[in-house]
């Protein structure tokens, strides 16, 4: 396999992209809209660019899981179940990715950001209103929640940009407020859904190792730094933070499909 253009200065980019996409996605998702676009700047095609990513996200957020363990507050039922489909979801996504383009998920990727924000924005109201309480420990709800989570994996497997914010939504709408606890539970799917995808990847040898390496280091470094100041700053502004990284996202890939 061919090392494209990996010179000093673009080490130091996919350094630094990777640090800022590990604090991304430590916080609020959408740190792969920085890091993978990286990898594409410096020569990386598109499929061993998606993987390259992935790898070096999937660090930054066990680098930055440490940080929130003790906002993992959750039932047990709930917990499996979710990692479960995760697991699955990322297997089945990654297999997909080394088969197919990805212009298609790009093509619907604006819609899904849209919807995910507007979740992520109005899904506290949702649940405290009278008749429309979503409990996350019903059986129903456990169901409905795992067939959307296995949905995000697969994406999550595929391509990945995204994933946590659409997970926070996911988690909003079902009924979680504490944006602390939802970033633990995040960094848990997150990491499950990727950790066999990254195996698969480089099982089929799709990764780039010496782009790689660069980033994980930066995307360590970003993650557990990300993770730590965000809990020290107020919950409401962590929140907006993350409000404004899925208009942004949003808005971004509206103006990119057209």
């Amino acid at each position: 396999m061919s090392l494209p253009y990996f010179s000093l200065p673009n080490a130091a980019l996919l350094f630094l992209a990777a640090a800022l996409g590990g604090a991304l996605n430590a916080v609020a998702g959408g740190g792969s809209f920085v890091a993978f676009p990286a990898l594409l700047f410096t020569g990386v095609p598109a499929i061993p660019a998606n993987a390259t990513n992935t790898v070096a996200m999937w660090t930054g957020l066990t680098f930055s899981g440490g940080a929130f363990r003790q906002h993992l507050k959750v039932g047990r039922a709930v917990f499996i179940s979710l990692v479960s489909v995760s697991i699955a979801g990322g297997v089945v996504g990654a297999l997909l990715l080394l088969r197919t383009p990805a212009h298609t998920f790009l093509r619907i990727l604006p819609w899904l950001m849209l919807v995910a924000t507007l979740l992520f924005i109005f899904g506290p109201r949702l649940t405290r209103t009278p008749g429309r309480v979503v409990d996350s420990q019903s059986t129903r709800a456990l169901i409905a929640a795992s067939c959307f989570q296995f949905l995000v994996a697969v994406y999550g497997g595929y391509f990945g940009g995204g994933m946590g914010f659409v997970i926070l939504a996911m988690l909003t709408a079902f009924g979680m407020a504490d944006i602390h606890e939802m970033n633990a539970l995040k960094i848990v799917l997150s990491g499950a859904t990727n950790g066999l995808a990254v195996v698969v990847f480089i099982a089929k040898q799709a990764v780039y190792w010496p782009q790689a390496l660069v980033m994980v280091c930066g995307a360590a470094l970003g993650g557990y730094f990300g993770a730590h100041y965000s809990l020290q700053l107020p919950r409401a502004w962590v929140r907006w933070f993350v409000i404004a990284v899925g208009v942004g996202m949003t808005a971004y890939f509206f103006v990119r499909a057209h």
